[in-house]
């Protein structure tokens, strides 16, 4: 991310945020000449104490220079989580520009993850390096989701198959908010490669081909590591409640394990097992 995308960023995000705070939850009166949603420039500067100029110029992307306190300030202003505090700190200093370069390209996965994979058997997962690029599947997953094996390599990105596979839409129930999970976990990824181009190319192509894409990139959403329950209508077992859980991995490559756990007290990993059998058998 060159310094001019890197500002402009920044100005979505602060936007976004500013947009989404309801002032009556900071004990202002909503008002009826509010033009538009959220908090006005010059309160989210007075709960930060900075000046309304200083905090315009950092909303509209100028060149200047802001420390780690200040910073601290308007992540309290603006209500930001740990994980969009992040977010925000990696923007808006520079010198993370100098750290977070992307790291070598590796798409074996190791034995052990593999057998995880395996041992995962009715837990539907997948995994996925920083770029968001499928390099990792159980059959549980092939079976509630799709046959990753019959796409070509360089079209395994989770988050274009989220937005173009019809089998992803007509899947979740939400679909929606089960784009927002994963568009979420990429921005992290976007706000900490700030030396990688590539995600601008991803994001610029994804905008212009899909106005979904773009209407929930512009909310901003951050998160590590989402969790929350996905309910699922599947072809041939009906509905399906998952857990699902985020889990970074340690070590050189930067990927991440997407487990989908059947909720308990529910027949979802039943039905999982039926189908799972089922295609089993007509395989054979």
């Amino acid at each position: 991310m060159n310094d001019k995308s890197r500002r402009e960023a920044l100005s979505v995000f602060l936007k976004a945020k500013r947009a989404q705070i309801k002032p009556e939850s900071i004990g202002l009166p909503a008002g009826t000449r509010r033009r538009t949603p959220g908090l006005r420039r010059e309160e989210v500067a007075q709960l930060a104490g900075v000046s309304t100029t200083w905090y315009t110029w950092l909303e509209q992307g100028r060149d200047i220079k802001v420390s780690s306190i200040v910073l601290e300030c308007i992540s309290t202003a603006l209500q930001l989580n740990k994980d969009e505090a992040d977010y925000l700190y990696n923007l808006a200093l520079e010198s993370k520009l100098e750290v977070t370069h992307p790291k070598k390209e590796q798409s074996d996965l190791s034995p052990s993850l593999k057998r995880i994979l395996a041992e995962l058997k009715y837990c539907p997962t997948i995994i996925t390096d920083r770029h968001c690029h499928i390099v990792g599947w159980n059959q549980a997953a092939a079976h509630v989701f799709l046959d990753f094996e019959q796409i070509p390599n360089e079209e395994r990105n989770l988050i274009r198959l989220v937005f173009t596979r019809k089998e992803f839409k007509a899947l979740a129930v939400n679909w929606e908010h089960f784009a927002k999970g994963f568009l979420a976990i990429f921005r992290t990824y976007y706000g900490h490669y700030l030396g990688d181009e590539w995600y601008n190319q991803f994001i610029h192509e994804m905008s212009h081909s899909h106005s979904e894409f773009q209407a929930l990139w512009q909310e901003s959403q951050v998160s590590k590591a989402p969790e929350m329950i996905i309910e699922f209508r599947h072809a041939k077992a009906g509905k399906m409640l998952f857990n699902l859980t985020s889990l970074q991995v340690q070590g050189d490559q930067d990927l991440r394990c997407s487990i989908y756990t059947p909720v308990e007290e529910t027949d979802t990993e039943k039905k999982l097992k039926r189908v799972m059998k089922r295609i089993s058998v007509e395989e054979d």
